[in-house]
């Protein structure tokens, strides 16, 4: 049985921290759009915005993620899924709130919460995305 081959593209945008590995921003493949999970770097400097106010981290984590799904054509209406990841998860309410005025809650996405033991650099908060990709 012939199957096509599941085409897949790279996206890449100026206006968020360069990858600090071999991995992609984000990928668009199978009508959907996966991005890599996004801390709290400053695009400019690459710099984690505060050591230590989750708040200000997550503000930056979804304004790089923003820029990535903007790079990719879509918005925050088109995710479906989320993953945050968190060094502690005393931290929840804090990053709930901001992701809550920033994502939006009118139907919001899917959404898992994880504890870890660390993260990238020092960075308190992680998120990643699924949302469709544009037709």
């Amino acid at each position: 049985m012939y199957h096509e081959p599941m085409t897949r593209r790279v996206i890449h945008s100026p206006h968020a921290p360069k990858a600090i590995g071999p991995y992609s921003q984000a990928i668009v493949a199978g009508g959907f759009v996966f991005t890599s999970g996004q801390v709290g770097f400053d695009p400019a400097s690459g710099a984690l915005v505060h050591e230590t106010d989750v708040k200000a981290q997550a503000e930056q984590v979804l304004v790089n993620l923003r820029a990535v799904l903007d790079a990719a054509g879509v918005g925050f209406d088109a995710v479906v899924k989320t993953t945050i990841f968190l060094v502690d998860m005393a931290d929840f309410a804090d990053v709930n709130e901001v992701y809550g005025r920033v994502v939006g809650t009118d139907a919001p996405p899917a959404r898992s919460t994880v504890a870890v033991a660390a993260l990238p650099r020092g960075s308190r908060v992680e998120i990643e995305m699924i949302a469709l990709a544009p037709t």
